[in-house]
Parts: structure tokens; sequence; C-alpha cells
């Protein structure tokens, strides 16, 4: 199934791979225990994706977007999304000037490379909106005239699971422009004292120091373009794709923009491992992060489980019924 890669592919792919190990150490002095959280993230970055983080209180979901941000020599902008929250406190807006009669476009927060939409489910629907321009396209338009964010633009957002007092699920349009959706967990006790050890004389995340720019995310995020994925492998995606939306067990399947961003994501996971070619075994680890979040399991199947768990459930049930490429 291997394409033959060029030896110029196979150096990218190793090059960028040093970049990348560099980025994932300086998180992991940070987010103690959680290689596969962290992984997930930088995937996502070079994806040129975005990111939902998913957990309860207290676990490191602000601390892990501050830390990919701080690793990055980039633009930084942090939102706390409250109930009180207005789409121009995010977007911005026109403010007419005395002096010169005319209006003056004011940016907002979103105007920065990297975004942390902290707790983005306390916020009313209206407010949330505000972003979808923005995630799909990288642009806003406030009164019809368009404004181009930065390159590259990321949104990491947090929120607490949909079942806490005090939050507005996200509607199905807004989650389908998270490229993926993770969770941190709970550490380990080793990891947890190290946790504690870490913090005991100073915050880790003050002596972070940024290990790439903007224009090595935009480099790596070109890199991640070329890497090759044989038809077997995409015949494998649309396999999976076409399951979820024929599957009785879910209202809603994956639409076209989550088969791309696991696509996107499956290339980006291979060029982190020091590969110029993707294989199954991509595809196989990212398909409940990049899809459960983008299915809806009917309410004939629901069960005690919590929303999120029954769609990842779900999913490791149709991927049992999916024959893997060889």
């Amino acid at each position: 199934m291997r394409n033959l890669r060029t030896a110029d592919a196979d150096a990218l792919a190793v090059t960028a791979a040093e970049k990348i190990e560099l980025l994932q150490a300086a998180i992991e002095r940070v987010i103690r225990g959680k290689p596969d959280a962290v992984r997930l993230a930088i995937v996502t970055l070079l994806a040129g994706g975005h990111l939902l983080i998913e957990d309860v209180p207290g676990v490191g979901k602000t601390t892990l977007a501050h830390s990919l941000s701080r690793a990055l020599d980039c633009s930084f902008q942090r939102i706390q999304f409250t109930s009180d929250l207005l789409p121009s406190d995010v977007i911005g807006l026109s403010v007419y000037n005395q002096v010169d009669a005319l209006f003056e476009w004011k940016p907002g927060p979103i105007f920065a490379n990297v975004i942390l939409a902290d707790e983005i489910n306390r916020t009313t629907p209206k407010t949330q909106s505000a972003l979808l321009e923005a995630m799909a396209e990288g642009h806003v338009t406030v009164e019809g005239v368009t404004h181009a964010l930065p390159n590259p633009f990321m949104v990491l957002a947090t929120q607490n699971p949909i079942e806490h007092h005090g939050t507005y699920p996200l509607p199905e349009s807004q989650l389908d422009r998270f490229m993926l959706r993770l969770r941190i967990g709970y550490p380990g006790v080793a990891d947890e004292k190290l946790i504690l050890r870490d913090r005991e004389h100073a915050e880790p995340l003050d002596n972070m120091q940024a290990v790439m720019n903007a224009a090595d995310v935009t480099e790596l995020q070109q890199a991640v373009t070329e890497v090759s994925v044989d038809d077997a492998i995409v015949d494998y995606l649309m396999r999976i794709v076409a399951a979820t939306r024929s599957s009785e067990m879910l209202d809603l399947g994956v639409s076209p923009r989550g088969t791309l961003s696991l696509f996107r994501a499956a290339q980006a996971l291979a060029l982190t491992e020091q590969r110029a070619f993707c294989l199954p075994d991509d595809i196989k680890r990212l398909v409940v992060p990049v899809f459960a979040h983008r299915v809806a399991v009917s309410t004939r199947y629901s069960s005690a489980m919590r929303r999120s768990e029954e769609a990842e459930a779900v999913l490791r049930e149709i991927m049992k019924t999916i024959s893997v490429p060889l």
C-alpha cells in the first residue's frame, strides 16, 4: 500500500518531525502525563483546524491551550465567554470618530493567530455564532465589509460537559467547525505528584519559551498537504463516513467537512510520526476525536452515558464492521 516517495519527501518529514518534537516536549513540561492529548492538539494546529477541549473543570483544559500558545511565537488572545458577552466583544465594531466624521473599524480580540475561547458554552448562541464565519473562512464580515484574519489562525475552545449547569449546548453548525474534540482526563497519581512539584515554587507556564513562529507553522501546514494518502486508505475513510450516514443508531451522520477534517488530520498525524505517507491506523486513531462531536445518536439508542460518550461508543461499534485495508 505504501507509495514510493522521493528522498526529498522523506527528508522533509524528518525535518518537520524535529520541529514538532520540540513543540511537544515544550508543552509536555507543563501538561504532565497526557502525551496523546498534546499530540492531538499539535495535529489540529498542523492540519489548519480548530480544537475543542471538553472536560470537567480543573483538569487542564485552559492550561493546554495556554501551553500551546506560549510555545508559539504568534499573536494570542484569550476570550472569556460569559452569558453577557456580545458578538461585537469578539469580532469588533465600527466606532464613530467625531474629529474625522468617519466610522473607524476597531478589531476585536479574534484578530490574532491563536485564540483561546475559554468556556465557550457559557455564552449565548448568538455570541457563539459570531465565530462561525471566522472559523470556516478565515475572515469576518461586519456591516458589509470583510476583514481578513491573520494566518495562521486557530481557535482553541474549552467547554465543560453540556450536562453541567449554566451551559448552552453548541449547535451542530458550530461543532462542525472544530476539527477535533478531545478530553484530557484526570492525571495518574505519579503525574499528579509531578504537577504539584512543578508548581511548588513557580508556575511552569511563566517559564515557557517559544520554539516555533508563525512562519514555521505555515511551513509545516504546507508540509502536511504533501503527505501521501493511498487510494485504499481514502476508500477506507469513505466507508466509515458512509456507515455513519446509514446507521440506524445515528440521526446525524458525518458531514463532508468532517470527511475532509479526518483526511487532513491523518496527514498531520503521519507527519508528526516522521512519515511522508498515511497508514490505516492513522484513520482508526482519529475517527473518534474527529467524528464523535459531529454525529447525533438516535434517542432510540440513548443510554445512561453522556451524549459524547454515546457517540464514541457508536463509532467504535461502526469501526468493527468496516474492513481495514491491508
